[in-house]
């Protein structure tokens, strides 16, 4: 019994030694995943991008706009002279809140009346939103006691008037429902992807090709153009749910979603077929698509709060992952409705990933010819 049970055991060790990538990962992916998570899943709202327009420039305005800085909850992003510059910024989600001091403010609070500064929120991301309402309420309520010790003037000398951008009534769903958009076309194309030349390897029909007179790129765009459409059939179907089931908020252009949706797809089908291209069993092809989508995705590409308020290491990693440039586009368009020269930059660097994705799987079928 026991030396059946040992060959067994012999048998199986064999199997799961014999794929090196596939015992690598036994051991990495836990560490990789804990490492990711422990950077990435950060809930601390700090380093707020903020900006400033100050009608007053007055000593007491000064003293007010101090009261922000001098934290780690806001972080200066820029002095701005004109409500346009400042509406563009938020357009482009540079700033998440703009701090707008009315020109009489100093003149009233010497004279011991109320004066009014206006908070604008960028409420595309509706939990930030309630967090910066409770910072700047409190910095606010310092500053008046401050006011209250120095000038000996009324009890609350400033009132706030906090306004949430695009997303008034800060609906979870108008944050949620885009986001979701946005992350299953990144991993679910790549999952479907990752497993097309690596299956016909393990088969033996990836000889067929090899044997054909068909140039790699043509293979290459030949196996990725069905699981583009496939994929925007998908697109098609979250959209419609998205909007017409859970009634998140959309003001924009379906075509230039449904434009750079296109874009987008081609990259993350690239990214499963450049992971097919170099993994030699489908196991393996899997686990590497789960940890360089799935985890990522959720945490780094600004689906559960602004890229700006990473660490300098999320920030980076951002930058290698579709998703970042897509989500701005579709909440951007979703909620802001804003036009396409809007994100000419993001598009911009989508067509530059799927490239380099594209350009590098080639290369590496090529090598495999």
């Amino acid at each position: 019994m026991f030396k059946r049970l040992l060959g067994i055991v012999k048998k199986e060790f064999k199997e799961l030694i014999k794929d090196k990538l596939y015992l690598t990962f036994v051991f990495v992916i836990p560490m990789v995943v804990m490492f990711l998570l422990g950077y990435g899943l950060n809930l601390d709202v700090k380093h707020l991008p903020v900006a400033f327009l100050d009608y007053d420039k007055s000593k007491l305005s000064r003293e007010y706009v101090d009261r922000f800085i001098n934290n780690e909850y806001f972080e200066i992003y820029a002095f701005v002279e004109d409500y346009k510059i400042a509406e563009h910024l938020i357009n482009l989600g540079e700033i998440r809140a703009l701090i707008v001091i009315p020109q009489d403010f100093s003149r009233k609070l010497y004279k011991g009346e109320r004066a009014e500064v206006q908070i604008l929120i960028d409420g595309t991301y509706p939990s930030r939103a309630e967090v910066v309402k409770g910072y700047v309420t409190a910095i606010n309520t310092m500053f008046n006691q401050k006011l209250l010790e120095k000038y000996k003037t009324l009890k609350f000398p400033v009132e706030v008037e906090v306004r949430a951008w695009y997303n008034p009534a800060l609906e979870s769903k108008n944050f949620i429902m885009p986001g979701m958009l946005v992350t299953t076309l990144c991993f679910y194309p790549v999952f479907l992807t990752s497993l097309v030349v690596v299956r016909e390897r393990e088969f033996g029909s990836i000889f067929n090709y090899y044997t054909s007179p068909a140039r790699p790129w043509e293979i290459i765009f030949g196996k990725a153009l069905p699981y583009v459409f496939v994929s925007f059939i998908t697109y098609l179907m979250l959209f419609f749910i998205t909007v017409f089931i859970f009634k998140a908020k959309f003001i924009g252009s379906f075509l230039v979603l449904s434009l750079a949706s296109l874009l987008y797809l081609f990259c993350t089908v690239g990214v499963g077929l450049l992971i097919s291209t170099f993994t030699k069993t489908q196991i393996t092809a899997m686990l590497i698509a789960f940890i360089t989508t799935v985890i990522p995705t959720y945490l780094y590409s600004g689906f559960l709060y602004p890229v700006s308020s990473m660490e300098l290491s999320g920030r980076i990693i951002s930058r290698f992952i579709p998703a970042t440039y897509f989500l701005g586009v579709v909440r951007g368009i979703y909620l802001k409705g804003l036009p396409g020269t809007y994100f000419s930059e993001n598009l911009f660097n989508l067509f530059l990933y799927a490239f380099i994705v594209y350009s590098t799987t080639i290369f590496k079928f090529k090598k495999k010819l």
